[in-house]
């Protein structure tokens, strides 16, 4: 466990952590993940320094949110998004879309990860759990506010360093995994080049307003084509620099079509015939890469974040 914070006491801590115990298992059920790293890292992260001082707001994503009657941690300990800023629809995300994504993309212990868009933290705090103690995570918040509250919640991570900027940037670290968490309507030319060889790049494609996918991207150790794979559906707020009015259109269009072929990015070339959707210098191609894709079971939630 990375998280060595002062252990607060009482009644209320005992049933937290009864809760907490029980929430690990039933998101990792729902993300059809039986990792128990992944199950213990959720199990380890108190949510209430993340949440902030209740009472909450709560929704399951595509509904209006509904508060919570007091403070009860029992109320955090659900499959539902939690809101940090309800008015500008910013929540702590779905835990077990999270659950499922984060299983996809498979941190290992002692990898570096870079996240982009930490909010108060809490899936920072997961990452890192899943890093190990040999593990470093850099996470970018550009909103100052969360930031902070991100700064505080974290301070006791020995191994996280958050970075109030934008992740969009030419000096990023060389890392083994990036995991997004603000819809974009490409992956930035930044995070493919900051991924080392065998590294994944885990960031939804949906520009705000769209429901597009939580898309994985895996660099490999040659070739143009890089393995790519959908793993579920995915909106999130939008992402500061990666917005596009026409982007957004024409990918709720090719969503409308389906999504599962998907199996490689391309970049440079002309796009063919396996063209899935192309933006601009970059391609999602139907037909494979060089390399194998990472293969993860169906899962046919639509999913919020």
């Amino acid at each position: 466990m990375v998280l060595s914070s002062p252990p607060p006491g009482g009644d209320m801590d005992d049933r937290s952590d009864k809760f907490r115990a029980f929430y690990a298992q039933l998101i990792c059920a729902a993300a059809k993940t039986t990792d128990p790293r992944l199950e213990q890292a959720f199990r380890n992260v108190r949510r209430e320094p993340f949440a902030g001082p209740g009472p909450w707001s709560i929704s399951f994503g595509g509904h209006r949110y509904v508060e919570t009657p007091d403070d009860d941690p029992a109320f955090l300990y659900q499959n539902a998004l939690l809101a940090l800023d309800s008015a500008r629809g910013v929540n702590i995300g779905m835990p077990g879309a999270h659950a499922y994504w984060l299983s996809g993309c498979g941190v290992r212990e002692g990898e570096t990860v870079l996240q982009i868009g930490a909010g108060s933290g809490y899936y920072t705090a997961i990452l890192a759990e899943l890093a190990g103690r040999n593990g470093r995570v850099y996470a970018y918040e550009i909103d100052e506010r969360l930031a902070a509250l991100a700064r505080e919640n974290l301070k006791h991570f020995a191994t996280v360093e958050l970075r109030e900027r934008s992740g969009i940037a030419s000096d990023l670290p060389d890392v083994d995994v990036i995991y997004v968490c603000a819809g974009a309507a490409q992956p930035a030319t930044e995070w493919l080049a900051a991924l080392r060889p065998g590294g994944r790049l885990v960031f939804p494609l949906a520009p705000e307003g769209v429901l597009g996918g939580m898309l994985m991207i895996t660099r490999p150790e040659q070739g143009a084509a890089w393995p790519a794979k959908f793993l579920g559906r995915a909106q999130f707020i939008g992402c500061a620099g990666l917005q596009d009015a026409d982007a957004g259109r024409r990918l709720a269009e090719a969503f409308a079509k389906g999504w599962e072929s998907v199996q490689s990015l391309r970049r440079g070339d002309v796009p063919d015939d396996t063209c899935w959707f192309a933006g601009d210098g970059w391609w999602l191609s139907t037909a494979p890469a060089s390399a194998p894709a990472v293969t993860i079971p169906p899962h046919a939630d639509i999913t919020q974040a």
